[in-house]
């Protein structure tokens, strides 16, 4: 009987292991702001018979820090979310492999910062000024034109801003005033916004969601924000909304324009399938499904916008922008001198 029992359990074994395999993991690394819809994903899963595992790790900033940190045992396969405020210091690490994908044949050369293609641009956004429509209608009051406009007692505690040590809006924001009034120039600004009562959050949600006049009960019409941020107001909205209740101040260089990328880490044991993911990145079919996730704009120049976003986001003709070695450079004291003027 116990020889019996002893076959039966090695044929269960060997039928077992001759059953299929388990499909392969690859592992993906983001900001904790990185979202699609599950079917995208699943489409990637079924072409490509792979299991995607999600990372999520923090901020921008932490998340490419422990991607730093495990440079030599690397914790996925492909990063997602460097912009291009921290592009330098991601390149600079050395913790992305170089890969000319297919796909930047559809991609707009001026979204290309890496010509090595370690990193490859996958969606952009534009910080701006958003406002509250009703509130300036009702008011009164004329519409900023410039940054410099505000600096005018018109708008005298009308602003909030996030703090750029903490938030990437935030930073966004401070990188358009020093493109605007150069070194020299931007800090004499800030003094004149703090002296106008500017309020200052630590970040986007509570500066939106807190003092916002559009978004909540705070009496701020004026507040740092993306210019998806007004159709975001019209999806979203209950009841339905006929019009967005907010818009963007999208003059010459009052907009910072943020480039996400995408990359391969250096050490990844699936290279083919880490090149797969990228290049679905920058498909169609995963930049068409961008928009109304993350409420980012498809790098992908083909990718068909949703119609919220035809209708009611506002683009730029002209935005700021600095060299991401020069943001790298000079982020820590920007940021120190910044916090020295404003908050101390």
């Amino acid at each position: 009987m116990k020889r019996l029992l002893i076959i039966l359990i090695f044929l269960i074994t060997a039928v077992s292991a001759c059953g299929p395999d388990e499909p392969e993991v690859i592992t993906l690394m983001s900001h904790d702001s990185f979202a699609i819809s599950e079917e995208t994903i699943a489409a990637f899963e079924e072409e490509n018979g792979v299991t995607v595992e999600l990372l999520p790790s923090g901020d921008t900033g932490a998340a490419l820090n422990q991607a730093i940190l495990a440079q030599d045992a690397p914790l996925a396969d492909v990063f997602f979310g460097v912009d291009n405020t921290f592009m330098g210091r991601a390149l600079d690490a050395g913790i992305f492999e170089p890969y000319d994908s297919p796909l930047l044949a559809e991609i707009p050369d001026e979204l290309e910062l890496d010509d090595q293609n370690r990193l490859l641009p996958v969606d952009y956004g534009d910080v701006c000024l958003n406002y509250d429509k009703a509130w300036f209608a009702e008011n009164d009051v004329p519409l900023p034109q410039s940054l410099a406009d505000l600096t005018d007692p018109v708008y005298e505690g009308l602003l909030v801003v996030e703090n750029p040590a903490t938030s990437s809006p935030g930073l966004a924001f401070l990188l358009a005033t020093i493109v605007e009034f150069g070194e020299d120039g931007y800090l004499d600004f800030w003094a004149d916004l703090r002296a106008n009562d500017v309020l200052v959050t630590n970040g986007w949600e509570e500066a939106y969601y807190g003092s916002f006049s559009v978004a909540s009960d705070g009496e701020r019409p004026l507040v740092v924000s993306y210019a998806s941020s007004p159709p975001a107001e019209v999806i979203f909205a209950d009841p339905p909304l006929d019009e967005a209740p907010s818009a963007s101040l999208v003059g010459p260089g009052m907009c910072f324009r943020q480039i996400e990328f995408v990359g391969i880490l250096a050490g990844t044991e699936h290279r083919e399938l880490a090149e797969a993911l990228v290049d679905f990145m920058l498909s169609e079919t995963f930049q068409e499904d961008m928009p109304l996730n993350m409420f980012v704009y498809p790098a992908n120049e083909n990718a068909e916008l949703p119609a919220a976003f035809v209708e009611w986001t506002q683009v730029p003709e002209e935005t700021a922008s600095l060299p991401p070695e020069t943001i790298d450079a000079n982020r820590e004291q920007w940021i120190e001198a910044w916090t020295e003027v404003v908050l101390r």
